[in-house]
């Protein structure tokens, strides 16, 4: 069981993330002890989406292809709707998402971030939820969907939006100190 201090935690994203569901958990996960590294397709910063603009950029810490997931105790998807929409049509993004629920790592979604799990094909049978226009596509794909602010599935966390993150965060943290979680892909 890790602690936050040991932990290593990755933030998978690209250009027109929601601005505050990476931002916060950049924040609250490096305040809680762990190191978190945000991956991008492309080096450099990515920018964000905020209130109806472009917002802030954020510094990219490595490309998808240098991901090693054996590195990382946890996964998190910013949601926003522009940028996982970008992200389930990169094979290597969709990649990754898949090896890290197979090696019973920890991965958290909220809003529009759940189309990663749907696309990478791991969704079904879990208990999940979303922003409420994706709640159709998860069901479709099999998931038990839900309007809570976080729902667990064995270690997949998922939740609705920006109002939702510090419970978001709080389980992230939770779930990491809890270690791996042995589960199947789907």
């Amino acid at each position: 069981m890790p602690e936050m201090s040991n932990a290593k935690i990755l933030i998978m994203s690209t250009h027109g993330f929601e601005q505050s569901e990476l931002e916060v958990p950049l924040k609250k996960l490096r305040d809680a002890g762990a190191e978190v590294h945000v991956a991008a397709p492309e080096a450099g910063e990515i920018t964000g989406w905020d209130g109806g603009n472009w917002g802030d950029k954020v510094g990219v810490d490595l490309t998808l292809d240098q991901v090693n997931p054996a590195d990382y105790n946890a996964l998190v998807l910013p949601g926003g709707q522009i940028n996982p929409d970008i992200l389930r049509t990169k094979p290597d993004a969709v990649a990754l998402v898949k090896e890290f629920v197979e090696t019973g790592k920890i991965v958290a979604a909220i809003c529009h971030g759940p189309w990663m799990l749907v696309e990478a094909g791991v969704v079904e049978g879990r208990e999940m939820t979303s922003y409420p226009s994706i709640k159709t596509d998860l069901i479709n794909a099999g998931a038990k969907w839900e309007d809570s602010e976080v729902a667990i599935s064995n270690g997949i966390i998922t939740s609705r939006n920006p109002d939702d993150l510090e419970a978001f965060v709080t389980k992230i943290i939770e779930e990491v100190e809890e270690g791996r979680h042995e589960r199947s892909a789907a």
